[in-house]
């Protein structure tokens, strides 16, 4: 067994056995999207022809998703390091980039597992999701979300000791940029200058790139404005994160 598939192996167990890890990723963006929908179940969004669930369900979807991948790899650098096991994993031939690989596979592959069943739930009859023919478009928004929440999870991680200030970090990081980037409401509706701010926001891209691609809202440019801005969040992130990346506590 190669260094990268062992790492693979212990990442995909370390994200799947812990209860409160699997509720946060799977359930906890599904109880938004059935609390959202039995709200306004039957309502339509003003000056548009979908209905509310089928506009704000690509938008708690990216929150999810990206919940998932920054938390997820924060905690487990943090804890990684508090165990010494990254410190370890240096005196081995494997190299910083196994580690960050597997960490991304694994988060992938979560995330697309996420992502179908939250559709699929969205789509129930109560709910009444209408999925864009298009949808197959959100696959590269999956995956450019996932990498650019992983990047910034890698410098959250770097920069927290315990899991508390790693909930603390990536809560004041994830909640706020939810609401300013029109996770959970329409952006229009949300005051000029708060809309100026959201398009500095790595989130806002990928609602708008889910928005397209699964309830057919915008445009083809806006699709691929969210793509480009996406992959340079990547870009900045991660050499941020690699430059802030420690295998020890120690100094």
């Amino acid at each position: 067994m190669t260094a990268y598939s062992a790492l693979t192996k212990a990442a995909y167990r370390g994200s799947t056995r812990d209860a409160t890890t699997v509720f946060f990723t799977f359930a906890f963006p599904l109880i938004f999207l059935v609390v959202f929908g039995l709200i306004f179940q039957g309502q339509q969004v003003e000056d548009t022809s979908v209905n509310y669930i089928t506009y704000i369900a690509p938008g708690v979807l990216s929150w999810g998703l990206a919940n998932a991948a920054l938390f997820t790899v924060a905690f487990t650098l943090m804890q990684w390091r508090n165990d010494d096991l990254l410190r370890l994993i240096r005196m081995t031939p494997a190299p910083l980039w196994s580690v960050l690989a597997s960490r991304f596979v694994v988060a992938q592959f979560i995330g697309v597992l996420q992502a179908v069943l939250f559709v699929g739930v969205a789509m129930l009859p109560f709910l009444g999701m209408s999925l864009d023919p298009r949808w197959p478009l959100a696959l590269p928004i999956l995956v450019l979300a996932i990498a650019t929440f992983l990047a910034l999870g890698l410098i959250v991680g770097a920069r927290t000791k315990t899991p508390e200030a790693v909930a603390a970090v990536a809560n004041c990081v994830i909640v706020p940029m939810a609401f300013l980037s029109g996770s959970f409401f329409p952006l229009h509706l949300m005051p000029g200058f708060l809309q100026v701010i959201s398009k500095v926001l790595p989130l806002r891209y990928v609602n708008d790139g889910m928005s397209y691609a699964l309830a057919g809202r915008g445009t083809l440019a806006d699709y691929g404005i969210a793509c480009a801005a996406l992959a340079g969040f990547t870009i900045v992130f991660g050499a941020i994160g690699m430059r802030m990346f420690r295998w020890s506590n120690q100094p």
